[in-house]
């Protein structure tokens, strides 16, 4: 027998729909991007206070629906507008925002009842939603009545108004200054919206980070006045830029007037300035269409350095200190290095390192650090004393000859890091045999790691041993393993760290998975060694964690980890530089 099945709607749907947000402010913006998609000019939020029973109100002036659009588009669950409508909105020809049909289940994240109604065309459509009917429903969710009412309206009156009651008590209640900063990033270019909330327009003022203003006057260019962020957010904003408004009318795209061509602003902050500079005196430099400046404008020449040089002290004041929180953790290791070289290759260390760490601004920490290690790895090559040397030899010559002088520096300087990168990718690959090699002892992998010790990370890159220690557990594991025992000898590396605590590293078997047992041992060889050395924090190295041995019950002061884990980790962060190194090569050609 042959017959057809069908899918079934739970209404529970509608309701996890609406918890798909990361936060409550998240799913109030959903529904202002509906307001957004409806080409309403203004829209208008209104927050309760906490702790209070008051609703959320979200209210624009845009095109509104007729009962009919709302019937069979509104509530029609993933119904994509732009499949039927196009890309763009019908009046102001705006991007449209909704893609999946289902935003307008979002305020059933923030409330238990959320009330739609919409005006159009003489008449005002109202619909009820309630989660608490949707969630006890036995029937289709497409079966679910909806108290639906329709009421004349005045005429060349649109829009429409959400209303959320009964506000949820398992999130947090939306906060205004988080909405703002949110909606500020979404909407703060747009001109053709007036968006507040609680009754307070978006500005600047809303996005985080250190404010820059800067009044000034111009020869050419007259009077102007600069406003501007530079983000502290983790994230680049939005269109990020300086805009130039003239005769209150934003003119063009957002810029940052030359100061994307200097190479000591890492590309990456610029998408961290956000603002506007307003110059009237540029009136009769604007193109007929609004959207460019003559490009022999006298004005306009004028005033593009001023506002450069601004945009740039703020940055690298920004820089400046983000780089030096950023550094602080490994500025220590680095300076440790630093000392053990001769001073003339020091100087060109801190240098170099500073150049790097403008090219990587903006990366992770751990990104960042194997930077760090691979340049000072790369200084302590012969290479580039030929051209530090000719650079110095230089400097009292002709500019040619030594603007010649650094442009080998600085392939030398990306040469160098790529060659000393792919010596350590060499190295992996010959740890990688190692470890899948039944046969490899202990032993094996000890004098590789111990040579190479930025396989462990760059916390412990900067371990080191010396020959007290060496011979502190030559003396220990002869003396305690002795006769039978002999065989039993462990393989142990006691290093001592830049604050002078000590690290005890037992390697095992690529073959051996790590169990209590051999966390209880290696426990046993710390406490027989810290009455001489003080506190010791232990590795265990091997193939991985045995089932008896989980994190959760890890000893304190020891770590587990695996050969395998320990390589992939160091050649993702490699191949990452490789990549960098090759990408900042295509763009230097």
């Amino acid at each position: 027998m042959n017959e057809n099945a069908n899918f079934k709607v739970d209404p529970r749907l509608a309701s996890l729909l609406g918890e798909t947000y990361r936060s409550t402010e998240h799913a109030i913006k959903e529904l202002i991007d509906n307001a957004w998609d409806a080409d309403a000019p203004t829209i208008a939020i209104t927050l309760p206070d906490p702790m209070t029973a008051d609703s959320i109100v979200i209210e624009d002036t845009g095109s509104g629906m007729t009962e009919l659009e709302l019937r069979n588009e509104y509530l029609v669950v993933a119904n994509d507008r732009r499949s039927r409508k196009g890309d763009r909105t019908k009046q102001l020809k705006r991007l449209v925002k909704g893609r999946k049909g289902i935003g307008k289940f979002a305020g059933l994240m923030v409330a238990n009842i959320m009330a739609i109604e919409t005006t159009a065309h003489g008449k005002t459509t109202r619909v009820v939603i309630s989660k608490e009917d949707l969630l006890n429903a036995t029937r289709d969710l497409e079966r679910i009545d909806l108290p639906l009412t329709v009421v004349p309206a005045p005429d060349g009156v649109s829009g429409t108004k959400v209303t959320l009651t009964s506000l949820s008590d398992r999130f947090e209640f939306p906060l205004p200054e988080k909405l703002k900063t949110l909606l500020m990033t979404e909407y703060g270019r747009e001109e053709d919206v007036r968006i507040s909330v609680n009754s307070e327009a978006l500005c600047l003022d809303d996005l985080p980070g250190e404010k820059f203003q800067k009044d000034d006057t111009i020869p050419d260019a007259g009077a102007i006045k600069l406003s501007f962020k530079v983000s502290d957010g983790a994230k680049s904003l939005k269109q990020a830029g300086i805009a130039l408004r003239v005769g209150g009318k934003i003119v063009g795209k957002p810029g940052f007037f030359g100061l994307e061509d200097d190479p000591e602003i890492p590309p990456k902050l610029l998408k961290k300035l956000y603002g506007e500079v307003e110059a009237d005196g540029l009136s009769e430099s604007v193109t007929a269409d609004w959207g460019d400046i003559v490009e022999n404008s006298k004005a306009f020449h004028a005033l593009k350095p001023v506002i450069q040089a601004h945009l740039k002290n703020a940055v690298e004041e920004v820089y400046k200190r983000e780089v030096g929180l950023q550094r602080a953790r490994i500025q220590r290791q680095i300076n440790l290095r630093l000392a053990e070289m001769p001073e003339h290759r020091r100087r060109f260390a801190q240098i170099a390192l500073e150049k790097v760490m403008k090219r990587f601004y903006g990366e992770s920490e751990e990104k960042v650090e194997t930077v760090a290690s691979v340049i000072l790895d790369a200084f302590e090559k012969d290479e580039y004393w030929l051209v530090l040397k000719q650079i110095d030899e230089s400097k009292g010559g002709d500019i040619e000859t030594f603007a010649s002088a650094l442009e080998i520096f600085g392939l030398l300087d990306m040469a160098l890091m790529a060659n000393q990168a792919k010596s350590r990718l060499k190295v992996l690959d010959h740890l990688d045999d190692l470890v899948r090699n039944p046969a490899t002892l202990e032993k094996n992998v000890h004098s590789v790691i111990e040579r190479n010790l930025w396989v462990l990370g760059y916390d412990h890159s900067l371990i080191s041993s010396n020959r007290t220690l060496a011979r502190t557990i030559e003396e220990y594991t002869s003396a305690k393993f002795t006769g039978d025992r002999a065989s039993k000898r462990p393989d142990l590396f006691l290093a001592q760290n830049l604050r002078g605590g000590f690290f005890l590293i037992e390697f095992k078997r690529p073959a051996k998975e790590i169990d209590r047992q051999d966390q209880r041992q290696a426990q046993e060889y710390r406490d027989d060694l810290e009455p001489k050395f003080g506190q010791i924090e232990i590795l265990l190295l091997g193939k991985g964690r045995d089932v008896t041995a989980t994190m959760q019950n890890d000893p304190p002061r020891l770590q587990v980890f695996s050969y395998e884990a320990l390589i992939s980790s160091a050649r993702t962060q490699i191949d990452w530089l490789l990549s960098e190194l090759k990408s900042g090569e295509s763009t230097s050609a």
